[in-house]
């Protein structure tokens, strides 16, 4: 079962200083539109083909967010599938991101 993690936990992780890989399984046009500072983008549909460009730094929070929370879960999944266990997916996305941590970040 894939890990979940809240925008609240995340942001009380990042704000503490603690290290976090930030993986945005998204669109680039979404990307662009709005995005996690850091974060490194690779859209589900290439994440078979470009999974060795993942590199989370030893003791790093692995996250995969995208806009609502379903396709990071379907990310997380994969990952593990080839090999790359211990994803957490964002709940609720960048949509509760902007929502409830940061409301100047755009929306769509």
């Amino acid at each position: 079962m894939v890990q979940q993690i809240t925008v609240e936990e995340l942001d009380g992780r990042l704000r503490a200083g603690e290290p976090v890989y930030l993986l945005d399984v998204r669109k680039e046009w979404e990307h662009e539109t709005a995005a996690l500072p850091g974060s490194v983008l690779i859209p589900l549909d290439e994440l078979p083909s470009r999974v060795d460009e993942i590199r989370v730094p030893e003791g790093a929070l692995f996250v995969v967010y995208c806009h609502h929370g379903v396709r990071s879960l379907s990310a997380a999944a994969l990952l593990e599938g080839l090999g790359l266990p211990g994803a957490a997916s964002l709940r609720g996305g960048i949509g509760a991101w902007s929502r409830m941590i940061d409301p100047a970040l755009p929306r769509y």
